[in-house]
């Protein structure tokens, strides 16, 4: 499908991409401002256990995927605005009564309902791409979202970092309203409707269930979504325990926040690598080539780790950029071609990739977390494990036919 328009209204592109990377910035500040704080909120709330910390995050995750359900299918029949906005006022209100929960169950739950807001600015800020362009274009322009997007996992744990040498860890959630109300503000003034009332969907279950069954019962779509789910269940797993790696293996103290700022920097200099280079050589050359890369380079990390025990920190850095760096050619365009087949139904499409990416994603990042033992080797084994899924599944997508660019601009 063509893209409707370049911008929308008097929007710039500079200005478009900028809205929608603080979109999803607001889940990646949610997710990477907590690290450096995990052993404060344990140690304030009485959870004693490290791994149990984790669940800060998990409880998020899950929150974060499962709305994604809802907000999809209503923005698809109300336009990507309205539910935007009122996703984003659940993510502020759930931030405040963070704030002052009484113990590590009211957290989670405060969590989970932050989650539950923050769904909104995943779904819709794919769907406003997609209502604007296809293809190849919408890689680059995701690509480029993700450049600015990954300045948030650069910046955020050392603004939490920063946040409780001077302050308590509720002052951590204070910042994540106030940025949530601002980023609420910029968009509510300057982006208009994507999504023209002609082209809305009727709001009905039969209407929903039978979009499902046009994600799902898509090849291309789905096999791509569940390739990402797993990828992203690696990337969630190692964020879970960045933290007792970095610190607790490595001894890095307080200059976590700076290796965790540098490592997600090369993400970003990926994004920005792939928004150069996927308009001539295509999505699926430069993300299968990523995926392999990946694959292989999880397996040395895990052979090295288990026969050698702990590598050092140079290596042990090496490593995680370009595995990272993999990370960032395999996200936009694995996003963008799960995406390709779904214009008309962008607003549940983006939903059902986002509730398996996320809610699958965060299972798979919870085994892979709670399997650490004060060893990064089962980390790597889980990097190993989802690579090797991965590049079945997209095999299975493209009939075994890996790197050939299709007959469509994909």
């Amino acid at each position: 499908m063509a893209p409707v328009q370049e911008e929308p209204g008097g929007l710039g592109r500079a200005e478009l991409i900028a809205i929608i990377a603080s979109l999803m910035a607001l889940n990646a500040v949610a997710i990477d401002i907590m690290l450096p704080a995990l052993p404060n909120m344990g140690d304030s709330l009485g959870v004693a256990d490290e791994n149990s910390r984790q669940y800060v995050l998990t409880a998020y995750f899950l929150g974060f995927g499962i709305a994604q359900l809802v907000f999809g299918p209503v923005s698809d029949r109300l336009g990507r605005k309205a539910p935007l906005l009122t996703g984003m006022s659940i993510y502020v209100l759930a931030a405040a009564a963070a704030t002052v929960v009484p113990d590590f169950g009211w957290l989670l739950l405060a969590r989970f309902i932050q989650g539950i807001g923050a769904a909104a600015t995943r779904v819709l800020a794919i769907a406003i791409v997609r209502d604007l362009y296809g293809g190849r274009r919408m890689a680059e322009i995701m690509s480029l979202v993700m450049m600015v997007f990954m300045v948030a996992p650069v910046v955020a744990p050392a603004a939490g970092q920063a946040i409780i040498l001077v302050a308590d860890w509720h002052w951590i959630f204070v910042f994540m309203a106030v940025a949530c109300a601002i980023a609420a503000l910029w968009t509510a003034v300057r982006l208009p409707e994507t999504l023209p009332a002609e082209r809305r969907s009727p709001f009905s279950v039969r209407t929903v269930a039978q979009a499902f069954s046009s994600v799902i019962g898509n090849r291309i779509s789905f096999c791509y979504a569940l390739a990402i789910m797993v990828v992203f269940g690696a990337l969630f797993g190692f964020i879970g325990a960045a933290q007792q790696i970095y610190v607790g293996m490595y001894d890095l103290g307080i200059w976590f926040p700076a290796v965790f700022a540098l490592i997600a920097g090369i993400m970003a200099l990926s994004s920005f690598a792939n928004s150069r280079l996927v308009g001539r050589h295509g999505m699926r050359r430069l993300s299968h080539g990523a995926l392999i890369g990946f694959l292989i380079l999880s397996l040395i990390w895990y052979l090295a780790s288990a026969l050698a025990g702990p590598i050092p920190l140079p290596v042990f850095l090496g490593l995680m950029a370009v595995l990272m760096f993999f990370f960032g050619g395999i996200g936009a365009n694995f996003n963008a071609l799960a995406m390709e087949p779904l214009g008309e139904i962008a607003g549940t499409g983006s939903a059902v990739l986002g509730f398996l990416q996320t809610t699958g994603g965060g299972l798979i990042g919870v085994w892979i977390g709670q399997s650490f033992d004060g060893t990064d080797a089962p980390v790597a084994m889980g990097f190993f494990l989802v690579s090797v899924v991965a590049l079945a599944l997209v095999a299975v997508a493209e009939r075994g036919r890996l790197f050939q660019a299709h007959n469509s601009p994909v």
